[in-house]
């Protein structure tokens, strides 16, 4: 019977405590916050920021690539101008980035040569 105890006893040393695991995984789970949930949150904001002091008459790039000027601010959309007498509307969120007057558009992407 003896024996029996402290069988008992080892295994349940063995398996450790429930907390033991806790302290690794709230670290992880805080590096995670810092290092990408955080910084994303605040690129939102000021893009969401950007989004909501945007003008007619100032030029803005798409999601999908595209660049134009605003013409015309709406509730939920824009109208714009990607072309001389092409105006599209486009949703507020498709607005990826605003350009200050006479910044050329830097996008993402090998460079095409003639």
């Amino acid at each position: 019977m003896h024996s029996s105890i402290l069988l008992a006893q080892a295994a349940a040393s063995s398996q450790g405590s429930p907390f033991g695991m806790l302290v690794p995984m709230v670290l992880i789970f805080g590096i995670f916050y810092f290092m990408m949930i955080r910084p994303q949150q605040r690129k939102e904001k000021e893009r969401q920021k950007q989004i909501a002091e945007l003008r007619a008459g100032q030029r803005v790039i798409f999601a999908g690539g595209f660049i134009g000027q605003v013409k015309e601010c709406r509730e939920h959309t824009f109208m714009i101008e990607i072309a001389n007498g092409v105006v599209v509307e486009v949703a507020r969120g498709a607005i990826s980035k605003t350009l200050s007057d006479g910044e050329a558009a830097h996008v993402d992407g090998a460079a095409c040569s003639r």
